[in-house]
């Protein structure tokens, strides 16, 4: 599915008007119609519901919701927060309609606007179509009153297409806007459902194509949002007659003396994640560590300088380089000085495809020139705020301009990790990942996703798709871990033994349809 923010959605309504028929009314009736069925899934039949409009069309929507929901037997109050002459021209006649079947709205500035605004707390549900995807403006007015009405009620909403006061294209709030419990958003899914607060705000959303041309829809943008169907046409598969040698040989360089799991983690991990072969390069204790707990895995003891790797040995490393398919570079080797010179000394003449990591990018974050050859750079919010000089707040503020910004600085595949992570690389559009769940917010995840993308790259998938499948086969681990275990408490060596169920359950998704 692909993703578009408000510009490319007005243009794909206009389009779909000059080159289908498909008039404005139309659309407006059927995006009704879609909220009316997510009204439907609460417990509220012939219930109170309390209708918040706007002005424009996004209030002209929720007209529709309310005369449905009033013509199917629901207790209806509708609650504009404009007055009558504000309205534009389809949201009046959707008002005329509305008034047509006995019900009547109060206004803002009306003499029942406050005391409408009073009682939304002992309703069942409330649908907002205060403001759509084009606001940009903070919000003010009898606009704030209702959303800080609907805030203080404690009814569980719906929001038309976006929740009010959240910034379509950048999910950042506008002043104040509505906590969803459920959006229905139309056409594509929309940039502030994967970042800023609309991540949080839009609760659980669902994308109404409202009968939209598929001709359309299926037009490229900007970014895409991953499905099961086109990670399991990814996949490498496995032949029947391959030998270890042919399922790719990673190599992991990382871990400190007070940084041994890191290196467990991932090796595991390319392990479960089909690698034929994995070998660790780390300092001794890293090694010792490996033996005891992965004891698949080859080692390559490193020369240390009081626990961190020594700078010395990245000429032993590359001396070995051409026996390995692919490298992941970076998990827990520390930003000690001696481990930071390692790191610098490793990148000059590298060659593998490589997957860089943790205090790999501290250390091109702190100079160390990126590597020329094929790579994906693998940061969290923290070590990108490090990678381009900026606050954390700022990059999750507008997590796509966040990865634009970083592709063009390491001229690589990047992947923003977090909730639905975001991969890129230069000339293609953005992949969203939609696999995953809050119990990932603990240590060690990022060292598994690495191993996995450090496995797919070794069987000859490129940086950007091996990012973009590793994610999602991660992401998808963790569900399965969230549904035996529990939300919170399963940890990432839970996450590696899930993987091979998890890749069985996405190729059969595909496979069903």
């Amino acid at each position: 599915m692909w993703i578009a923010g408000a510009e490319r959605t007005r243009e794909l309504e206009r389009r779909s008007e000059i080159e289908f028929g498909l008039t404005a009314e139309v659309l407006m009736e059927r995006a009704g119609s879609a909220v009316y069925d997510a009204l439907n899934q609460f417990s509220v039949e012939n219930g109170r519901i309390a209708v918040f409009c706007g002005p424009g069309l996004n209030g002209g929507d929720g007209l529709v919701v309310a005369r449905m929901a009033h013509e199917r037997g629901y207790r209806v109050d509708v609650i504009v927060a404009a007055t009558e002459d504000a309205l534009v021209p389809l949201c009046k006649q959707k008002l005329d309609t509305l008034r047509a079947v006995g019900v009547e709205p109060v206004f803002a500035e009306s003499p029942g606007w406050c005391k409408r605004l009073s009682q939304v707390g002992a309703k069942d549900l409330i649908i907002d179509a205060l403001l759509g995807i084009g606001a940009r403006q903070e919000v003010r007015g009898s606009i704030l009153e209702a959303i800080q009405a609907i805030n203080r009620s404690g009814v569980p909403v719906v929001s038309v297409d976006v929740p009010s006061g959240i910034c379509c294209d950048s999910g950042e709030e506008l002043g104040d806007s509505v906590w969803a419990l459920r959006t229905v958003t139309f056409g594509r899914a929309k940039p502030y459902l994967f970042q800023g607060i609309g991540l949080e705000h839009a609760g659980y959303w669902s994308v109404s194509e409202i009968g939209l041309p598929q001709a359309l829809l299926s037009e490229a943008t900007h970014a895409r949002l991953l499905d099961s169907e086109w990670i399991a046409n990814l996949l490498p598969e496995r032949l029947r007659a391959s030998h270890k040698g042919e399922n790719g040989h990673i190599l992991i360089v990382g871990g400190s003396r007070w940084m041994r799991g890191a290196a467990v983690l991932a090796a595991s991990a390319a392990f479960a994640a089909g690698a034929g072969m994995v070998t660790v390069a780390g300092v001794p204790a890293v090694c010792d560590a490996v033996a005891a707990n992965v004891p698949e895995a080859l080692l390559l003891p490193l020369e240390e300088i009081e626990g961190v790797v020594s700078p010395r040995a990245a000429e032993t490393i590359r001396s070995f380089q051409h026996k390995f398919s692919s490298a992941l570079i970076g998990p827990g080797l520390t930003q000690y000085p001696a481990a930071m010179d390692f790191v610098g000394e490793l990148f000059r003449g590298w060659s593998l495809p490589t997957v860089v990591d943790a205090d790999a990018i501290n250390a091109v974050a702190m100079g160390v020139p990126p590597l020329e050859c094929e790579c994906i750079y693998t940061p969290h919010p923290g070590e990108m705020s490090r990678l381009l000089e900026a606050s954390i707040a700022e990059l999750q503020a507008d997590r796509f301009r966040t990865v634009s910004h970083a592709i063009t600085k390491l001229n690589n595949a990047v992947l923003l990790k977090g909730p639905y992570s975001v991969v890129g690389e230069p000339g293609q559009p953005m992949l969203v990942n939609c696999t995953g769940n809050s119990g990932q917010a603990s240590a060690g995840m990022g060292d598994v996703l690495s191993g996995v993308i450090a496995t797919l790259m070794a069987q000859d998938l490129p940086a950007y798709y091996a990012g973009a499948c590793g994610m999602f086969w991660h992401g998808a681990a963790a569900d399965i871990c969230a549904e035996e275990i529990g939300q919170v408490g399963y940890r990432a060596s839970d996450v590696s033994l899930a993987l091979p169920r998890a890749r069985a359950r996405i190729v059969a998704s595909c496979d069903e349809r």
